[in-house]
């Protein structure tokens, strides 16, 4: 079970910590994880099936 956990857990390219959700908007579908130091940021947008990843802090 813990090596299936580890398959679906995101970590930050930069720090390493793992990516927290907290900024997600549910009503659009549009998924946020970010780093805690705000370091890394990727976002899924469902209606372009697509991933945006940007450092926001260089």
């Amino acid at each position: 079970m813990n090596i299936l956990k580890k398959l679906f857990i995101e970590h930050c390219p930069i720090c390493n910590k793992i990516l927290e959700t907290h900024r997600s908007n549910a009503l659009k579908g549009i998924v946020i994880k970010s780093c805690p130091d705000d370091h890394y940021q990727k976002e899924f947008h469902p209606a372009f099936e697509a991933y945006i990843e940007s450092n926001t802090r260089l």
